[in-house]
């Protein structure tokens, strides 16, 4: 692989990591917390923002929404998994590989590696920070729920803050998100840039190749193959 400005961007549920107990109590509580009595039915959550999880929970639900419901879910969301932190490395894991592919990419000349996610930014720096994975991710220059952006939009915010850190550029095709559902493969298109496809979560192999993703992956397991994928993709 040649010297040249590239991006990684890892989206962190199911692709890097398995947090799905802590998920699910994080968001009973906070639902708890804000509705006043118990969660019954959770939205799907891959590929998803914290935002969309949250409004399509209420409607599950029957919960009539107001302005008010987001900012407090937020809030009430990142107060949950702060105090789940130890249940992070008790009940989470790094899901196959990702760990030694986090590694490998940090040695290849050029490329800076950062999240891409629909996690709040708080909950996703716990999770790859309790999980061990954050040494070789630039977390300032990521791409987090916010409430009003889109996962293309936040690709594209990411890109920016990467570039202004770094004091690079980080063109689309240089730019190369690394994730597990079809939403995901969707938001890369939009935001112009290729995508490793990881069959870890809830689509197959074949549903992230049928929505388009330039390449697919089982697992991260094969270090090699993500490292490749990077570069094929990248030949700018």
């Amino acid at each position: 692989m040649s010297t040249l400005n590239r991006l990684v961007l890892w989206n962190v549920d199911h692709t890097l990591v398995d947090v799905g107990r802590i998920t699910r109590d994080a968001y009973a509580e906070a639902f708890q917390r804000i509705i006043g009595r118990p969660l019954v039915r959770l939205a799907p959550t891959p590929g998803r923002t914290e935002s969309e999880i949250i409004f399509e929970t209420l409607a599950f639900n029957d919960v009539v929404t107001t302005d008010d419901h987001l900012p407090a879910f937020f809030d009430a969301l990142t107060e949950a998994f702060a105090s789940r932190r130890a249940g992070l490395r008790e009940h989470g894991r790094v899901l196959a590989g990702a760990r030694e592919a986090v590694e490998a990419l940090a040695h290849v000349p050029g490329v800076v590696q950062s999240v891409l996610t629909g996690s709040l930014q708080p909950n996703a720096v716990l999770k790859v920070s309790e999980l061990g994975l954050a040494g070789h991710l630039d977390l300032a220059a990521g791409g987090y729920e916010n409430g009003v952006y889109s996962k293309a939009a936040l690709l594209e915010l990411a890109r920016t803050r990467a570039g202004e850190r770094h004091r690079a550029r980080y063109p689309e095709s240089a730019t190369v998100y690394i994730a597990d559902s079809p939403r995901d493969v969707q938001a890369a298109h939009i935001a112009g840039s290729p995508i490793v496809a990881v069959a870890t979560g809830s689509a197959t192999a074949a549903e992230l190749r049928a929505a388009g993703a330039e390449r697919v992956l089982s697992t991260l397991a094969d270090t090699n193959a993500v490292v490749g994928a990077v570069a094929d993709l990248t030949r700018i």
